[in-house]
């Protein structure tokens, strides 16, 4: 299985598509908590659904289960708690979520995992990916820039 990770921010929309095309995922989970905000640019939920079917003939869905808690984001984003902290109460969130049995594992064979940050080294995307690697084995994770 082949899982990719990619961020939009500090990418151009042609950017941005060429590499999900470049790698031919054929479908865009977004895990983030809000999708909508005004600040995502072309990577708003309704236009993104549209560009990834138009441009990339792919799917997009969006699983909040996969996305930090509200209250984790901003204790990370806005009290300062460092990337250990986060990184240590994200992986004890998808534990107690059980992710790796409440999402189908065939709906992420050739998809890409979305999120806002640019360095996947600290986005909790890098995190979902590893945690299902490590869970389901056989995955081959690829972060997309």
């Amino acid at each position: 299985m082949r899982l990719y990770t990619i961020g939009f921010t500090k990418k151009s929309a042609e950017k941005f598509f060429g590499l999900l095309r470049e790698a031919g995922v054929t479908s865009l989970v977004d895990v983030r908590l809000n999708n909508v905000s005004q600040l995502s640019g072309f990577a708003k939920r309704d236009d993104l659904r549209y560009f990834l079917d138009e441009i990339c003939g792919a799917r997009y869905s969006h699983l909040t289960e996969l996305a930090p808690t509200p209250d984790m984001l901003d204790a990370y984003k806005k009290r300062g708690i460092g990337w250990a902290a986060y990184e240590e109460r994200f992986l004890e969130l998808m534990k107690v979520r059980r992710i790796e049995n409440s999402v189908r594992r065939e709906a992420f064979d050739n998809a890409v995992l979305l999120c806002s940050e640019d360095d996947a080294r600290h986005c909790h995307r890098r995190l979902v990916a590893e945690y299902l690697a490590q869970h389901w084995g056989d995955v081959s994770i690829e972060h997309l820039r």
